[in-house]
């Protein structure tokens, strides 16, 4: 089958938060290694990592203790475990290139408000138009809350409603990463509060950021084209099978249906080494220049009437400057 060349423009970003927003996947080997060194064991290698990450945290925990064979219960490895990440978690940083990133994609709502000055009340197709993002992340909330505290201006361009965590109750039991669930929600979060008159997104028209392979494999299972930024041990680790990462193909889900999965080089998922200077033209997103963050209807705050007070403004549904 001949690689895919044409694609809609990119209207969604979906955000994996571990090792893709932020650096963790260090720290994550970090904690886990104090306790295998606790109870004599050899180090985590990438080989085990990369079958944990992206996954659940109870689904993770089993396999990583099926491998350990540690003289503890899952339970008493799960209270060291977490005693050691709330130790070292609330340090966090992002990545390299997430802040611009972040800040360009939220920038796009620039181009919601010219479309409707342009033509009152009608939201058009325009090739310049606001890129919608979501978090999808397989950490609970607890544990997105140690990571992110310190993080609160990062996080805020993520609208509550559409940030998408591991333990949220609309995802089943047993359906994580690297099942599709969690990026099908993720879409549906976004088009159950886009403005009105504006037509729902399709999962070809999202663009999900991972790290992990099981998270590449679900995004891709929810027909999605997908980033593939993984750290560079990870990357290391399937050296020479990339293209399979890629197409969902390394067999992380088991036995699944193959309508389910991609073809090698099929043009649907792009290896990234770095999200510093992301190619945005490549997949259709205009950002407008840093100078439209002074426009009034771009800030935190407008004023509606030159005798009441400054109220809060909802960007998805904030009228366009008047003519």
């Amino acid at each position: 089958m001949a690689p895919r060349t044409a694609f809609p423009s990119v209207r969604a970003c979906l955000f994996d938060m571990d090792g893709l927003l932020l650096d963790t996947e260090d720290l994550y080997s970090l904690c886990c290694n104090l306790v295998l060194e606790k109870y004599q064991k050899p180090k985590l290698p990438w080989s085990i990592k990369a079958k944990l990450q992206g996954r659940p945290g109870p689904a993770a925990n089993k396999l990583f203790h099926d491998w350990a064979q540690l003289p503890i219960t899952e339970e008493e490895y799960s209270k060291e475990y977490y005693a050691l990440q709330a130790q070292h978690f609330p340090g966090t940083q992002p990545l390299p290139g997430i802040e611009k990133l972040l800040n360009d994609l939220g920038r796009t709502r620039y181009w919601d408000a010219q479309n409707t000055k342009q033509q009152p009340g009608v939201q058009t197709q325009s090739p310049k138009q606001r890129v919608h993002i979501a978090l999808a992340t397989s950490s609970h909330e607890s544990n997105f809350r140690l990571k992110t505290a310190h993080l609160e201006e990062l996080f805020s361009v993520f609208e509550t409603q559409r940030r998408v965590l591991g333990d949220d109750k609309r995802i089943p039991p047993g359906r994580g990463k690297p099942l599709p669930d969690i990026y099908l929600l993720a879409l549906q979060t976004i088009n159950e509060s886009l403005p009105a008159g504006e037509a729902p997104i399709k999962p070809e028209e999202c663009l999900v950021f991972e790290d992990s392979v099981p998270g590449v494999e679900a995004g891709r299972r929810a027909g999605m084209r997908v980033i593939w930024c993984p750290h560079p041990m990870l990357k290391k680790e399937y050296a020479g099978r990339e293209a399979e990462v890629l197409a969902a193909r390394t067999g992380e889900a088991g036995q699944v249906d193959l309508h389910q999965l991609g073809e090698v080089d099929d043009g649907w998922a792009e290896y990234l080494a770095t999200l510093v200077d992301f190619p945005y033209d490549r997949y259709g997103i205009t950002v407008p220049p840093v100078s439209v963050d002074e426009e009034e209807y771009m800030k935190e705050t407008a004023r509606v009437d030159d005798n009441e007070v400054i109220q809060a403004v909802d960007y998805a549904a904030a009228p366009a400057p008047a003519a």
